[in-house]
This record gives structure tokens, sequence and C-alpha cells, in this order.
């Protein structure tokens, strides 16, 4: 696969991601109770299938960033490895709150908080999946920025974005109320700042589209 197809691959995936994402996070707020299984159930297959589409992103992302010279070899296996990890940690992370509704249909649990795998499941949401987003970004923006296989502003929305999930990691040791912002599993922990991976693969995805180039050198 040549790297104007590889682009438009990433592109479409980044896309995909960020759509994804748009529909499945208001779901875990449209009750103010414990959700009806059939709403984690959605919300659990749209994670499922935004996980593929970023999997699909950072592996374009990868050889995107190997392209550009053996000497970028190293950001680009940290990016990827930090990708498949936190990709790997979701998907484990919707397999057990499955687990909790599956085996109680009638929807009287919210996985999040209730059931015996629920706190255990926490630090997948919160503070783990923080920290690997963080890596993640950071290698990217250090390799968007030296390379310039992408816009410019990509490295530096990705610098942002990872400082904000940094942030996030001592969330663990604030509670684990759902409704508070800044806890193991608060909604500005586990549903906002956790967006905020796709949206920024949404907006490079948009980009790659609307562009072709192949370096984006403002010199």
């Amino acid at each position: 696969m040549n790297e104007k197809h590889v682009r438009r691959f990433m592109g479409i995936s980044g896309i995909a991601a960020g759509a994804l994402a748009a529909v499945a996070v208001p779901l875990y707020f449209v009750h103010s109770g414990p959700p009806p299984a059939a709403n984690v159930l959605t919300r659990i297959l749209l994670n499922l299938l935004t996980c593929a589409a970023l999997l699909a992103f950072l592996t374009g992302l990868r050889h995107l960033i190997r392209a550009a010279g053996p000497a970028h070899d190293w950001p680009a296996a940290l990016v990827h490895g930090a990708g498949v990890a936190y990709v790997t940690v979701t998907l484990v992370a919707a397999s057990l709150e499955a687990g909790i509704v599956l085996e109680r249909s009638d929807g009287g649990l919210d996985p999040t908080v209730d059931g015996p795998l629920a706190h255990a499941n926490m630090l997948l949401h919160g503070s783990a999946a923080r920290l690997l987003t963080a890596v993640l970004l950071a290698a990217a923006a250090y390799a968007i920025l030296r390379t310039e296989v992408l816009p410019r502003w990509t490295g530096y929305t990705a610098h942002a974005v990872a400082a904000v999930n940094l942030a996030f990691v001592p969330s663990l040791f604030f509670g684990t109320d759902a409704a508070d912002f800044y806890s193991a599993v608060g909604w500005g922990n586990t549903a906002l700042t956790a967006a905020l991976l796709v949206y920024w693969a949404f907006a490079v995805g948009v980009a790659l589209l609307r562009h072709n180039s192949t370096t984006y050198r403002t010199t």
C-alpha cells in the first residue's frame, strides 16, 4: 500500500473512530439510575468498533512515521505499542462490563460502579487508560513535529491532549463517585477526557482527507 492510500485509510478510520465515539459518549448520560441492558450493550458495541477504527488509524500513523526515516523507528514503535496496549485495556474493560450486564439482563446494575468486577475495572477505564493515552500522544506529537508527516497543529494538539490525560492519572486517589468530575471513575475522567483521543483522531482524519500532501513543512 503506497503512502497516498495509507493517508486515505487513516483519514477514513480516524473519522470513523470520532463519529462512533460521538454517538457512544452521550449514552453514558441519558439515564440517571442504572441503565437498561440495551443501553450498556449498545455503547459497548460502539466502543468495540471504535477500538477497531483507532487501531487501524494508529497502524497507519506508525507507517507514516517510519517512512520518514529509520531514525524515527523508535517513536513509531512507541506510538503503536502504546496504542495496542490502550485498545487491549479498553477491550478488557468492555468485556468485564458486558459480563456484568449479561449475567443480569434486567438492567438493575450499572456496570461502571456496580457488581463484583466494577471496582477492579475502574483503573482500566481511568488511570491506566489515561497513562497509556498520554504516552501514545506524547510520542505521536514528538514524531509529527520532527518528521512533519502531518500538519504541525496535530502535533501541538497531541501534546495538549497528552497533558490533559496525564493530569487525570492521579484521579485514583479521589474516590469512586461517577458523578464527580475528578475521581477514579468520574465523568471527566472516563467520558470527557477518554474521548479526546478519538476526537483528535477525527480531526487528523479530516485533515488527511482534505490534503494529499506527504509533508507539511512551513519553511
